[in-house]
């Protein structure tokens, strides 16, 4: 069934693409924990700073197709060694911005090479979850949620020394480029194909009802995630009012049950089924954020972000482990739309909190994301028979 050598073995690919899941989450930790300090000093209201992390999204969409067509025609490894490199890099520009449009642009370029990094390794980890004939890709994403909460650890250790973001960033890439030097040897050197490959050499097709249908998903279920990695933060400072040394809190507490989930996901999964569990998603996801919305207080609202973190666990591992066994496209064409339909929760996500918080304030923001994650639940019972 694959092509793929059987040297290494199954466990060293896995280590192998679990060093590059974290090293991915780490980076992007690293700059969400980030945000209110450099919002603070750039001077951003809301509104602003809303507008500036349209930037970030829209540099993803810019390279989603550009990255499915790379990874389809150099393969996911070749991809992967120079985006892993230049992912964690794009941090040292986001650190050097001293205004708004310096920051508007490094963000742009950081969406770029996080997508660039993002298709590859998921395709990477398609690639293993085929050896294993099981689902291991929640598995995956949970070091990429771990790394997550390490790099919200790290985040705010810095800021209890006082460390600059810049120099904060620049440990981070002495850290992430001594893993890629290492895990870049081990990884799947090459990619399996589907039997049928329509579009499989073109920049842009368009996708199946079931691919369309996953992409939507992932929107529901990403659009929240944005809102917890780019708010949750100010979310705490501005709403809850906690000290600062606890302003980084919900975010920790959101990507600490996220990984928990993602590790045990596939356990479930296995047991009760994939559209059981993207509806059981939704809803925790919806009780977790009205928790936030209406007891704006720290151990009520750190309880709503500890459940929107359950809830959004397994919902992108497992659409992208179903886009990966596409029938009709190649993995790294699926997993591109997918995530291209996805992302665009991200596009929206951040700068409609910001706007709608600047009308009215970030509670009322907090409660329409609510009932679009609630998306994941209505939208799961579709998948039936779709990929047929």
């Amino acid at each position: 069934m694959s092509v793929i050598s059987s040297f290494p073995t199954q466990r060293y690919y896995r280590i192998a693409v679990s060093t590059f899941y974290f090293v991915q989450g780490i980076v992007f930790a690293s700059w969400a924990s980030r945000i209110p300090d450099v919002q603070q000093h750039l001077h951003l209201n809301n509104g602003e700073l809303g507008g500036v992390l349209f930037a970030l999204p829209i540099g993803q969409l810019t390279a989603m197709m550009l990255s499915g067509y790379l990874v389809n025609k150099l393969g996911s490894k070749r991809t992967l060694a120079f985006a892993a490199l230049f992912y964690p890099g794009g941090l040292l520009l986001l650190g050097l911005a001293h205004n708004v449009w310096q920051l508007f642009a490094a963000l742009f370029l950081f969406g770029v090479f996080g997508n660039l990094n993002n298709i590859s390794v998921n395709a990477q980890g398609v690639g293993v979850e085929r050896l294993y004939r099981r689902s291991i890709m929640a598995s995956f994403h949970g070091l990429w949620s771990l790394a997550g909460f390490v790099g919200g650890m790290i985040a705010a250790l810095m800021v209890s020394y006082n460390v600059s973001p810049l120099l904060h960033f620049v440990y981070i890439n002495v850290l992430t480029a001594i893993l890629i030097f290492i895990g870049i040897r081990f990884v799947v050197p090459r990619d399996a194909r589907p039997e049928q490959e329509s579009g499989g050499g073109k920049k842009f097709v368009m996708p199946d009802a079931f691919i369309f249908t996953l992409g939507l998903i992932a929107f529901a279920c990403m659009i929240c995630e944005g809102t917890m990695f780019d708010w949750s933060g100010i979310y705490f400072e501005t709403i809850i009012k906690a000290p600062k040394d606890l302003t980084r809190l919900g975010y920790i507490a959101f990507m600490s049950t996220m990984a928990g989930g993602r590790f045990i996901s596939d356990a479930f999964v296995t047991r009760f089924g994939v559209t059981r569990i993207l509806r059981f998603s939704g809803i925790v996801i919806l009780s977790g954020m009205l928790l936030i919305v209406c007891f704006p207080d720290i151990p009520v609202a750190t309880t709503g972000f500890l459940l929107v973190g359950i809830g959004t666990s397994s919902v992108v591992p497992l659409v992208y482990s179903l886009a990966g066994k596409s029938k009709t496209f190649p993995a790294g064409t699926a997993l591109a739309m997918v995530a291209s339909i996805g992302f665009l929760g991200f596009l929206i996500g951040p700068p409609l909190i910001g706007f709608i918080a600047q009308l009215s304030n970030l509670r009322i923001s907090f409660t329409i994301i609510a009932f679009l994650g609630l998306g994941t639940t209505l939208l799961a019972k579709r998948l039936s028979g779709l990929n047929k």
